[in-house]
C-alpha cells in the first residue's frame, strides 16, 4: 500500500474528490471535464498541474461536492433555492470533511488511488452508488461535527436574511423583533424585561443606554421627538435603524463615537422624563 503525506493546502488531495463525481456533475465543470482521469497523464502535463492547483480546480470541486451534500440535509429544494447566507449552505462547503468521511465510509481516496496503475484511467462511478454513498457520509457528518442543532434551528428560521452580514431592511426588520413574528420562536419584548425584575435579562435590558428600540416601538413617538433637535433625531433613527456608534459619528460629524454616547445619554434622559409624564 503506497502512503502519501500531502501538504494540507495542497490541491492534489481532493483528486480522489474529482473522480468520485458522477459524470452529470463533471460534465458542469469547465475546469474538471478536462483533467484525464489517470495519474500518469496529469503527471506527465505541466498544464495539468497548473490546473489542479488553480483557484478554479478547486472552487469547481467544492460546488460539486456541495450540491452532492446539500439534498441530505433534509431541506427542500435545491442548494441554489439558498443563498450562501444561509447556514446550512456554507456547511455544504466543508470540503475537507466530506472528503475524509467518502475515504473512511468507501476505502477510496488519495491511498487508493496511488495503489492503483498510473497508466490506467479511474472508472466512472455510479450516480445512484454516490447518492447513496453521500447519504451515510452526510448522515456521519452531522452526528461528528454535532450539527443537528444548527440544522434544527435554520428549519424553525428559514430566512437568509437573518444571517446575511449586510445590513439589509430585512436584517433591521428582524432585529427590532417585527420580523421575527412570522417564526415559531417565542419573543420577550424589553417592556416584558423591564417589567418583571426576576427575568433573567432584566439587569441587561435596565442597564441598556439605547432607547432606539423603545421609542421606535412606541405609539407615542411622534410626540416625544417635537422634544428632540434635529441631529439628536438623525440619532436616534440612525441608532433604530442598526448604524454603530462609530459610523454616527462619522456621518454626523463629531470626532468620535463618544459625543454620539453623550447625545444618546441626553436622549435617554428626555425619554424618561417624557415617559414619566405619560403615566
Amino acid at each position: 500500500m503506497t502512503t502519501l503525506k500531502l501538504p494540507p493546502d495542497s490541491h492534489l488531495r481532493y483528486l480522489p474528490m474529482v473522480y468520485f463525481l458522477p459524470e452529470a456533475y463533471i460534465t458542469c465543470c469547465p475546469t474538471l471535464r478536462k483533467l484525464p482521469r489517470n495519474l500518469s497523464k496529469i503527471m506527465q502535463s505541466p498544464e495539468f498541474v497548473a490546473t489542479i492547483k488553480s483557484d478554479q480546480f478547486i472552487n469547481e470541486v467544492a460546488d460539486a461536492t456541495s450540491a452532492l451534500v446539500f439534498p441530505h440535509f433534509g431541506f427542500r429544494g435545491w442548494k441554489e433555492d439558498y443563498t450562501g447566507f444561509c447556514p446550512v449552505w456554507k456547511l455544504s462547503y466543508s470540503l475537507p470533511l466530506w472528503s475524509r468521511l467518502v475515504e473512511e465510509v468507501t476505502g477510496w481516496g488519495m491511498t487508493a488511488l496511488l495503489d492503483r496503475p498510473f497508466e490506467e484511467d479511474v472508472p466512472l462511478f455510479e450516480s445512484d452508488y454516490v447518492k447513496e454513498v453521500m447519504a451515510v457520509v452526510v448522515k456521519r457528518g452531522i452526528a461528528e461535527q454535532n450539527w443537528q442543532p444548527i440544522l434544527d434551528a435554520v428549519k424553525k428560521l428559514p430566512c437568509d436574511e437573518d444571517f446575511e452580514i449586510r445590513r439589509s431592511r430585512v436584517r433591521i426588520d428582524f432585529e427590532r423583533k417585527w420580523y421575527r413574528t412570522r417564526t415559531k420562536i417565542k419573543i420577550v419584548s424589553l417592556e416584558e424585561c423591564l417589567a418583571d425584575p426576576t427575568h433573567s435579562l432584566h439587569r441587561k435590558a435596565v442597564a441598556l443606554t439605547d432607547i432606539a428600540v423603545d421609542v421606535e416601538s412606541a405609539d407615542y413617538w411622534e410626540r416625544f421627538k417635537t422634544r428632540l433637535s434635529d441631529k439628536d433625531k438623525e440619532i436616534l433613527v440612525m441608532r433604530a435603524n442598526g448604524y454603530p456608534y462609530e459610523e454616527i459619528a462619522e456621518k454626523l460629524g463629531y470626532k468620535n463615537h463618544s459625543g454620539v454616547l453623550k447625545r444618546m445619554r441626553h436622549i435617554r434622559a428626555v425619554y424618561e422624563k417624557y415617559e414619566e409624564e405619560q403615566k
